[in-house]
C-alpha cells in the first residue's frame, strides 16, 4: 500500500508529527495530489554530499513542477478552478524556493518520506503482534514520550507559579512603598502643632501597624512561594536529568554502537530524526526551566528576604547549567564516520552534526568545525582533560568546515567532503605490533555560544579508531584491526583498549556478519562452515560444534601468527575468500553452488559415494583467495578404480580472463554439481553467449579451458576448431604444482601493488594469448603434464 494512503490513517501524536513535516517549504497539498509520482522517484539514488549530483536534482525539480502544472491544467468545475490556481501557485513557489538549490528539495522530500515511513511503521507495529523486540521498543518510546509530557506539565506549573509569585511580589512592593509613605507622614507630624499631631497621629499609627503586619505575613508567604517554586524546580531537574540520561546514555550510545557495528557489516545504524526530536525537546525544556530559574533569581535580587532561597537558587542554576552543558557536548556527534582504513594522499569525507543546534539557534552565528588526526595516547590524554598543547599526529588538508543549517530538516551539520591525509606521524610500536595495528582517531572540535553569549561551549568528539596505511597491500591487515576493535570495544573504554582474546562463538558472529556484508548475500556461514573455520583456526579435527563453544581465540591467532605450515594468518585466508567471492563468485554463492568451506579429505569422502563426473567447489587451503574444483573419475592408471581429482586453484587473476561458469562449461568431464544437480541446470544462465560468425572474412578466436588428462575433441562449428587453455589437475592422493600452459608464470603481473587490475599488463597477456591462438593446438599441448 502507498505510504501516503497509510499516512492519512495516522492518529493522535503521530498525525501531528506527520502534519508538522509540511509548510511553505513543501505544501501538504503537493504531497497529496502528487503522492504516486513522489513515491515512484529514486530520491535515494542522489548523493546529497556530492555537488555533481545537482543536475539530477534539478531534473527532478523540473519534473515535479511539470507534474504540478499538468495536474492544475486538468482541474475543471468551480472547485477545480480554485485548485488550479492553488497548484499553479505552488509550482511557482517551489521553483523560486529550490531553483538555485535543487539538492535541498531532494533533502526535504527524503526527510518527509523517511519520517512518514517511520510513523506508519511504528503505528503498524503498535497494532499488530510482531514480536517482543518491537513491542519493547514501542514501550520504551512510549515511556520517553510520557516523561516528556510530565516535564511539559511540570514546566507549565512552575511557569504559572512564577507568574503568581511575580504578581504577589509586585503587590508587596506597592504595599511596602505605602508603608514608607505612612512613615514619612508620621515623621512630618513633628512639625505640626501638638493639637493637630494628636488628631492625626492615631489614625496613621493604626494604618502603619496594619500595613506592617500585612507586610510581615506577606513576606513569609513570598518566602514560602519561593521555596515551593525552588522545590518544584528541583523535582523538574531530577526528572530532566533522568530523561536526559535515558536518551544520551542509552539511546544515543546504542545508536553509536550500531554505527560501529555497521562498520563491520552490521545493519545500518538508522536515522537520527527520532533522537534529534528528543534532544530538541530536552533542550527546549531545559532552556525554559533555566529562564524560569533566572527570573526567580531576579525576583530575589529585586526583593531580598533573608532565608535559604539564595543558596537554593544558586544550586538550581548550577544544576541546570550542568544539564544543558552535558546535552550540548553529548549531541555533537559524527553522523558519517571517516573511513576506518585511511590511506594517505587519498580523498575522504565525514559529517558531524549538532542535534540541538537548530533549537538553540546556534545556526544564527554558524560555528566552524576543525578536524585533526591524533594518536591513541593523545586521545587518552584528551579524555583525561590533560593539556595536549594542540598536538596532532599528522596533517589533514581541507580540515575546516562551517556548519550549515538545513531549514527543511532542521539539521545543523558540517560536511567535510574533500579531506586528505597528507602525512602521518607514527609512534613507537609495542612488541610485535605492526603499523596496521596502530590506531588513530579524527578529532572534531568547535566553539559556539548560546543565548546571546550567555553560555560558551567548546565541543569535541572523536571518530571511531582509524588505521592509517600508505599502500593497498596493507589493507587486509588494517581491516582486521578495525574489525576486532569494532566488534569487541566496550562502551566508555579507555581509547582504544580491546580484549586480547574472545570466545570463538563471539568471533563467529563477527566474521559471519562481515562475510554477508562483503559478499552482499543473505546466505551467511552455516554451522558446518563455522566448524571448518574452527578446525583451521585451532588446527583441530573435531567435527562437533560443541567442542569449540568454550574455546577462545587470541588476536595473535587471528591475524599475527601464521597458520601451521602456511605463510598467512587465519584472517588473511578468510579475507581472501571474501574478496574472491565478492568480485567473482557472488551469484554462485547465493545459488548455493559453492560449498566452499570443505577441506580436501572431506571433499574426497563426499565425492567417492557419487557417480563419476560429480564435482564440488571448495576454497583452497593452501592459497589466499583461491577456489578449486574437486571431482570423482576413473583412475587412468588402474582399471576399475575411482579417485578424486583436484584442479589447481583459480584466483582473481584467472577469473578476469574467463569466468567460473564458462570454465565449468569447458570441462566436459564435469557432469553433476554435488550432490546430483546437472551442471547446466545450475550454471548455464551464467555462460557467455557463443561468439558470432565470421565477419569480413575473419574468424574470431575463442579461449577455452581443458584438463589434458580429461580432454576430448569437441569442435565448435560456430568458431572452427576449438582452442584450449590448459589447466593442471592432481589426483587426491598426490599433491604437486602445475602451471598454466597458455602463458608462462608471471606472478601477479596483472594486478598492481594495490591489488587493482593493471590494464597495460592485461593487454600484454591478451596479446600473448592472441599469438598463441594462431599456433596449432598440438603445439600448445606439447610439454604439458599428463
Amino acid at each position: 500500500m502507498a505510504v501516503w494512503i497509510q499516512a492519512q490513517q495516522l492518529q493522535g501524536d503521530a498525525l501531528h508529527q506527520m502534519q508538522s513535516l509540511y509548510g511553505q517549504h513543501f505544501p501538504i497539498e503537493v504531497r497529496h495530489y502528487l503522492s504516486q509520482w513522489i513515491e515512484s522517484q529514486l530520491w535515494d539514488a542522489i548523493d546529497l554530499e556530492n555537488p555533481q549530483e545537482e543536475f539530477k536534482a534539478k531534473r527532478l525539480l523540473d519534473s515535479l513542477i511539470q507534474e504540478l502544472q499538468n495536474k492544475a491544467e486538468h482541474q475543471v468545475g468551480e472547485d477545480g478552478f480554485l485548485l488550479k490556481i492553488k497548484l499553479g501557485h505552488y509550482a511557482n513557489q517551489l521553483k523560486s524556493t529550490y531553483d538555485r538549490c535543487p539538492l535541498e528539495l531532494v533533502r526535504c522530500i527524503k526527510h518527509i518520506l523517511y519520517t512518514e515511513q517511520r510513523l506508519v511503521r511504528e503505528a503498524t507495529n503498535s497494532n499488530s503482534p510482531v514480536g517482543g523486540m518491537m513491542d519493547s521498543m514501542s514501550q520504551k518510546y512510549q515511556q520517553i514520550n510520557q516523561a516528556f509530557e510530565e516535564l511539559r506539565l511540570l514546566t507549565q506549573d512552575t511557569e504559572n507559579d512564577l507568574r503568581k509569585l511575580q504578581h504577589n511580589q509586585e503587590y508587596f512592593i506597592i504595599q511596602y512603598q505605602e508603608s514608607m509613605r505612612i512613615q514619612a507622614q508620621l515623621a512630618s507630624l513633628a512639625t505640626l502643632p501638638p493639637a493637630d499631631r494628636q488628631l492625626r497621629e492615631p489614625a496613621l499609627l493604626s494604618k502603619k501597624n496594619t500595613v506592617e503586619a500585612w507586610l510581615t505575613r506577606e513576606a513569609n508567604t513570598l518566602q514560602k512561594y519561593r521555596l515551593d517554586l525552588a522545590e518544584k524546580h528541583q523535582k523538574t531537574l531530577q526528572l530532566l536529568r533522568k530523561q536526559q540520561t535515558i536518551i544520551l546514555d542509552d539511546e544515543l550510545i546504542q545508536w553509536k554502537r550500531r554505527q560501529q557495528l555497521a562498520g563491520n557489516g552490521g545493519p545500518p545504524e538508522g536515522g537520527l530524526d527520532i533522537l534529534q526530536s528528543w534532544c530538541e525537546k530536552l533542550a527546549e525544556t531545559i532552556w525554559q526551566n533555566r529562564q524560569q530559574i533566572r527570573r526567580a533569581e531576579h525576583l530575589r535580587q529585586q526583593l531580598p528576604i533573608p532565608g535559604p532561597i539564595e543558596e537554593l537558587l544558586n544550586e538550581l542554576n548550577s544544576t541546570i547549567t550542568d544539564i544543558i552543558s552535558t546535552l550540548v557536548t553529548s549531541t555533537f556527534i559524527i553522523e558519517k564516520q571517516p573511513p576506518q582504513v585511511l590511506k594517505t594522499q587519498t580523498k575522504f569525507a565525514a559529517t558531524v552534526r549538532l542535534l540541538v543546534g537548530g533549537k538553540l539557534n546556534v545556526h544564527m552565528n554558524p560555528p566552524q568545525v576543525k578536524a585533526t588526526i591524533i594518536s591513541e595516547q593523545q586521545a587518552k590524554a584528551l579524555l583525561k582533560n590533560e593539556n595536549t598543547r594542540n598536538d596532532s599526529s599528522g596533517e589533514i588538508l581541507n580540515n575546516n568546515c562551517v556548519m550549515e543549517y538545513h531549514q527543511t530538516t532542521g539539521t545543523l551539520s558540517a560536511h567535510f567532503r574533500n579531506m586528505s591525509l597528507k602525512r602521518i606521524k607514527r609512534s613507537d610500536r609495542r612488541g610485535a605490533e605492526s603499523v596496521t595495528e596502530e590506531k588513530f582517531t579524527i578529532l572534531f572540535e568547535s566553539q559556539f555560544s548560546v543565548g546571546s553569549n550567555e553560555l560558551v561551549f567548546q565541543v569535541k568528539t572523536l571518530s571511531l579508531p582509524v588505521v592509517v596505511i600508505v599502500h593497498g597491500s596493507q589493507d587486509n591487515n588494517a581491516t582486521a584491526t578495525v574489525l576486532w576493535d569494532n566488534a569487541f570495544a566496550e562502551p566508555g573504554r579507555v581509547p582504544f583498549l580491546v580484549p586480547d582474546k574472545v570466545l570463538w562463538p563471539q568471533l563467529c558472529e563477527v566474521i559471519n556478519m562481515k562475510y554477508k556484508a562483503e559478499v552482499q548475500s543473505n546466505r551467511g556461514l552455516s554451522e558446518e562452515n563455522l566448524v571448518f573455520l574452527a578446525q583451521k583456526a585451532f588446527s583441530s579435527s573435531s567435527n562437533n560444534p560443541d567442542d569449540y563453544r568454550s574455546m577462545t581465540m587470541t588476536w595473535s591467532q587471528f591475524n599475527r601468527e601464521s597458520l601451521p605450515g602456511r605463510n598467512f594468518t587465519f584472517w588473511q585466508w578468510f579475507d581472501g575468500v571474501m574478496e574472491l567471492t565478492k568480485k567473482h563468485l557472488k551469484p554462485h554463492w547465493n545459488d548455493g553452488a559453492i560449498l566452499g568451506f570443505v577441506n580436501k579429505q572431506q571433499a574426497q569422502d563426499m565425492l567417492m559415494s557419487k557417480p563419476n563426473g560429480t564435482f564440488l567447489l571448495r576454497f583452497s587451503d593452501s592459497e589466499i583467495g583461491g577456489i578449486t574444483i574437486a571431482w570423482v573419475a576413473e583412475n587412468p592408471n588402474k582399471a576399475g578404480e575411482r579417485m578424486v581429482w583436484n584442479l589447481m586453484p583459480y584466483t582473481t587473476k584467472d577469473f578476469t580472463i574467463r569466468s567460473l561458469a564458462d570454465r565449468i562449461s569447458d570441462l566436459n568431464h564435469l557432469l553433476f554439481l554435488y550432490p546430483d544437480r546437472p551442471k547446466d541446470e545450475v550454471f548455464s544462465k551464467y555462460y557467455t553467449p557463443p561468439l558470432s560468425k565470421a565477419v569480413d572474412g575473419y574468424v574470431k578466436p575463442q579461449i577455452k579451458q581443458v584438463v589434458p588428462e580429461f580432454a576430448t575433441a569437441n569442435p565448435d562449428p560456430a568458431s572452427g576448431n576449438p582452442t584450449y587453455m590448459d589447466q593442471g589437475a592432481s589426483p587426491a592422493p598426490v599433491s604437486h604444482p602445475h602451471a598454466y600452459g597458455i602463458y608462462p608464470a608471471m606472478g601477479d603481473s596483472m594486478l598492481d601493488a594495490d591489488g587493482d587490475f593493471d590494464l597495460d599488463d592485461t593487454m600484454d597477456v591478451a596479446r600473448h594469448v592472441e599469438e598463441l591462438l594462431r599456433r596449432p593446438v598440438e603445439s600448445q599441448w606439447s610439454g604439458q603434464q599428463s
